[in-house]
């Protein structure tokens, strides 16, 4: 899939806030300063379209970009972040259960995990409330080019094993990097294969 114009078509805090417009969505989530803004801005080729920043937690919001007037990517607020007030937290919590459990339109949530390290609690915790909620999910590793070939592979294997622990059947992974744009036609291209399946359905 190529995109050929992603534009930014509002934020919310709720679903009954979301743009008007009814389109399928495919949301992106991860930890906090895990590169999800950065791997925003490389699959959409737009690198100011959503905001990239050193300080964790900026994302606050949930926001909707229009992509080819056909699908909605949706940046969520990230989890976990440590330098933040238990009130603070709570809020951000609401804002995504509050998306992920009654957004009809979302159609894939992807999961982003840092590639250079083992799968944290925090992210397996989260993992196995979206397996016990039944919201789909596909996970994208990120920052591959951090780590040398034979580094990736043997953390990939690792990461697989640990999920294998849980699931018979791994979900669609990717691996990503923001800065070498791989993985880009990897995901753009399943999010196409998706979109037409909803087209024959």
């Amino acid at each position: 899939m190529k995109i050929t114009e992603a534009v930014f078509a509002g934020s919310s805090t709720r679903v009954s806030e979301k743009p008007r417009q009814k389109y399928p969505e495919f949301a992106f989530i991860g930890r906090s300063n895990v590169g999800k803004s950065s791997l925003i801005n490389m699959l959409c080729n737009n690198k100011k379209l959503a905001m990239t920043s050193g300080t964790p937690g900026k994302t606050k919001l949930v926001n909707h970009f229009l992509v080819n007037r056909e699908w909605y990517l949706v940046d969520l607020p990230g989890y976990g972040y440590a330098k933040m007030s238990k009130t603070g937290k709570k809020k951000l919590e609401e804002v995504i259960r509050n998306y992920l459990n009654f957004s009809e339109e979302m159609h894939l949530l992807f999961v982003l995990i840092d590639s250079r390290h083992d799968i944290g609690r925090l992210d397996m915790d989260f993992l196995m409330e979206l397996g016990n909620s039944g919201i789909p999910f596909a996970i994208i590793f990120t920052k591959a080019d951090k780590l040398g070939k034979k580094a990736l592979e043997a953390q990939m294997e690792k990461d697989r094993q640990q999920l294998l622990e849980y699931w018979e059947e791994l979900p669609p992974v990717f691996i990503s990097s923001s800065e070498t744009s791989l993985g880009r036609e990897e995901i753009l291209g399943y999010i196409g294969s998706l979109l037409e399946e909803m087209k024959h359905d």
